[in-house]
C-alpha cells in the first residue's frame, strides 16, 4: 500500500490515528477509504508521522480482517492511484488508452497489407479486419470520454469557484 499511496506507512489498518482539525477538516471520505486518510491528508500538504504503539492478543471474538476485504483494498488502491495522478488531467488517462488502441490498430492494419501482398494468404482469413475496426473504435472512445471528463472535472472546478490546488499560506 505504502509503494502505490506513495505515503510510508507499516500498518494503514491500525485504527489508532490522530489529526490535527485543520489537517483533517477538508478530506472526504466515501465507502470504505478511512484506511487511506493518512494518504488523503499527505495530498493536503500535512506531514505524516507512524509512532509504534503496542497491539494487545485479542481475547475473545473473531476478527473482521480476510481475505475477502483484499480484492477492495485493491481496487481501492487502484482509484487512489488514478485519483492521484488523473483527477486534473484525465484526458491524460483516457487518451494514453486511446492513442494506444490506435497504434494497435495499425500494426493490425499494416499485418493485414502484408497478408495481401506478400503473405500468401488472405487477410480475410485471420480476425485483423475485426480486431482492427475493434481497436478504431475503442480508442476514439477513450478519448472522446477522456475529452467528456476533461469538460467535466472544468465545469466541476468552475462552477464551485474551487481551485484544482491547495494554498497553504499567504505572505504579504
Amino acid at each position: 500500500i505504502s509503494k502505490v499511496a506513495g505515503v510510508k506507512l507499516h500498518d494503514y489498518g491500525c485504527s489508532l490515528k490522530a489529526y490535527k482539525k485543520d489537517v483533517i477538516k477538508g478530506v472526504k471520505l466515501y465507502g470504505e477509504m478511512h484506511r487511506f486518510i493518512p494518504v488523503f491528508t499527505s495530498w493536503r500538504g500535512a506531514k505524516v508521522t507512524e509512532i509504534v504503539v503496542s497491539h494487545h492478543v485479542r481475547h475473545s471474538g473473531d476478527s473482521h480482517y480476510g481475505i475477502s476485504r483484499v480484492g477492495r483494498v485493491i481496487l481501492d488502491l487502484i482509484f487512489i492511484k488514478f485519483w492521484d495522478k488523473y483527477l486534473q488531467r484525465p484526458i491524460h488517462f483516457f487518451g494514453g488508452f486511446g492513442l494506444t488502441n490506435f497504434l494497435f490498430a495499425f500494426i493490425a492494419f499494416l499485418t493485414m497489407i502484408y497478408y495481401k501482398f506478400w503473405g500468401g494468404k488472405s487477410f480475410i482469413e485471420t480476425p485483423l479486419p475485426t480486431l482492427t475496426v475493434l481497436f478504431i473504435l475503442m480508442g476514439g472512445m477513450a478519448v472522446l470520454m477522456g475529452m467528456l471528463a476533461e469538460i467535466v472535472m472544468r465545469t466541476y472546478y468552475e462552477s464551485q469557484q474551487k481551485k484544482p490546488y491547495l494554498i497553504r499560506k499567504i505572505e504579504n
